[in-house]
């Protein structure tokens, strides 16, 4: 593998490392739904404005989310809307998981 590989193997492990948080999904899909202030998605997470501005930095860094300052206010949406479909993905490798085990139990 050359440098030029492992650069964009780097970068993408960066982008899937930035989801890999139950908190950082469930922001994910909020915001695939409508943009929304820092503040509202606290409330929905059930946590502090800060840790919700770090889990949103996180995503925001690796190119999913884009926010949009206005006044005291932070507003977050999704950039990046193919990250929903790599979701949809995994739910189904999860679905594969579940059959090929209860497959093994019967």
């Amino acid at each position: 593998m050359d440098s030029k590989m492992l650069r964009k193997y780097q970068m993408q492990a960066t982008i899937l490392k930035s989801v890999a948080h139950p908190t950082r999904i469930f922001l994910l899909e909020e915001l695939a739904q409508q943009e929304r202030c820092v503040c509202e998605l606290a409330e929905l997470v059930g946590a502090d404005i800060s840790t919700v501005s770090r889990h949103l930095t996180i995503l925001k860094n690796a190119g999913i989310v884009r926010d949009d300052k206005r006044g005291v206010q932070v507003y977050y949406n999704l950039q990046a809307p193919c990250a929903l479909s790599f979701l949809s993905c995994v739910e189904n490798i999860i679905k594969i998981n579940l059959k090929t085990q209860q497959e093994l139990v019967a």
